[in-house]
């Protein structure tokens, strides 16, 4: 199992924000997390990454618990990606340089800098690796973002709403892109999302959360109207369109 999440409650000023939070996931497996504004979703994922510390409960990455880790440790397992990232005056090559900073001994590399050259080449980044990363637009910066995360290796990418504020085109890329890596590399993902239909179009599994607790949780083609109904209060249908999910409101 490389992600192992057993009993994770969580508690913000003495209100329980998640509670016995279950799940496990495999190499190769894209988790997507859903529900509302404020249930929790983004919390979920910084407690996967140690950022914030649940009351009780474990988080195994290949076995190991997370919150006993010193954080380079859990920065060569885990890659994130955060729904706010800022543009600085770094050029994008140096921005992914800095992934490699977890297993960086005494100085920078040749095999640093050929894996960063690798990863821009597999994001397609090549052409942009001297353009600075505040002269990007938001699709290009979320690019950067990703290959920073994955030039660090992790056998782990956490990613909160990877999709958030792009255009139609942008969020059909990152979404592919982001299926294509865990595909490629064996890793293991888990994003948060507020698009149902992205995330049933490209996870492998999902979870709803409902008042801190996991609703439901299914692969795509098994979600069904009334889970939506009860996480979300809205009435929908769901059609198969060339074997794919799509949530449609009935109002």
């Amino acid at each position: 199992m490389m992600l192992s999440v057993c009993g994770v409650h969580f508690t913000y000023n003495s209100h329980p924000l998640l509670r016995n939070i279950d799940f496990s996931l495999e190499r190769g497996e894209l988790l997507a997390i859903l529900g509302p504004n404020g249930v929790g979703k983004t919390t979920l994922l910084k407690c996967m990454n140690a950022i914030l510390r649940p009351a009780s409960g474990s988080i195994l990455v290949q076995e190991r618990d997370i919150l006993s880790l010193a954080p380079a440790d859990i920065a060569r397992d885990i890659g994130y990606v955060s729904q706010k990232n800022e543009a600085s005056r770094l050029t994008v090559f140096d921005a992914v340089l800095m992934g490699r900073t977890p297993h960086i001994r005494w100085r920078m590399s040749d095999d640093d800098l050929r894996k960063t050259d690798a990863i821009l080449h597999t994001m397609d980044l090549c052409s942009k690796a001297m353009r600075h990363i505040d002269t990007l637009s938001g699709g290009e910066l979320q690019k950067v973002c990703i290959a920073r995360a994955l030039v660090q290796e992790p056998s782990l990418l956490l990613l909160d709403e990877p999709t958030s504020a792009l255009d139609l085109r942008n969020q059909v890329e990152i979404m592919n892109l982001i299926r294509r890596v865990v595909d490629e590399h064996r890793i293991a993902a888990v994003m948060s999302m507020h698009d149902l239909n992205m995330a049933l179009r490209h996870a492998d599994k999902t979870i709803f959360l409902k008042d801190g607790d996991i609703h439901a949780m299914t692969t795509p083609g098994c979600v069904t109207p009334e889970i939506i109904h009860e996480v979300y209060g809205l009435p929908v249908h769901i059609h198969r369109i060339d074997g794919r999910s799509i949530v449609i409101p009935q109002n």
